[in-house]
């Protein structure tokens, strides 16, 4: 083999291998854009979502904007939902909730639109993380993560007489076991007697490679 060639054949292979490292460059921060990872540290270990921008684009936005603007520094778990700790509801659900809080703050964004579960495709899983509510389109800084699947979250669920639902837009890919351990916390009824404090919130690298679903 002359000289020429085996040079004109290593140029391809280098000119292949860059154009392949481009890709996955390219599908890597294409996944980061369209499903953007947080991590959530706690007093119980980290939490890492993967947010769905592609398809709940309003509520993930909304929630970024908290991550972004550092709204959420002062949060914490303080409820959790059981089996053994609603009485009141005919439909029973299992999840933890965070956020600001209950009371009005200042760091507390206007509330967005409604994002179904009909016109966004993501359905209350375990570990599914959505929007707390009362009215349909009041959600703001609250939201919950799901122990178990939940589906009279969905929309047409029968946990709200609306039967909108509530907006889920994205889900836990790693610290399930924290959200677990979250859950067995004692309270006073729903409410945490010691609320598990999120100490810091962060966008992920886009170098994190997407988890499959399983």
């Amino acid at each position: 083999m002359s000289r020429k060639r085996t040079y004109l054949i290593l140029f391809q292979l280098v000119l292949i291998v860059i154009l392949f490292c481009n890709g996955c460059f390219q599908l890597r921060s294409l996944d980061y854009k369209t499903h953007p990872k947080v991590i959530m540290q706690t007093d119980f270990g980290n939490i890492i979502f993967e947010l769905d921008l592609q398809n709940a684009p309003i509520t993930t936005i909304n929630f970024l904007r908290y991550v972004d603007e550092q709204r959420l520094k002062p949060a914490s778990f303080y409820r959790v939902v059981r089996m053994d700790n609603q009485p009141e509801n005919d439909i029973k659900i299992e999840v933890i909730q965070g956020g600001i809080a209950f009371e009005d703050s200042p760091l507390m964004l206007p509330p967005i639109e409604h994002e179904t579960t009909k016109e966004t495709g993501i359905l209350h899983k375990d570990g599914t993380i959505s929007m707390a509510r009362n009215k349909a389109g009041v959600a703001s800084s609250e939201f919950f993560i799901c122990i178990g699947n939940q589906p009279e979250l969905d929309f047409r669920g029968k946990r709200n007489s609306d039967g909108l639902g509530f907006a889920a837009f994205g889900r836990v890919i790693e610290g399930l076991d924290v959200v677990k351990k979250i859950h067995k916390q004692p309270a006073n009824g729903q409410m945490i007697i010691s609320p598990v404090e999120i100490i810091k919130v962060k966008k992920g690298s886009h170098l994190i490679i997407r988890h499959k679903p399983k």
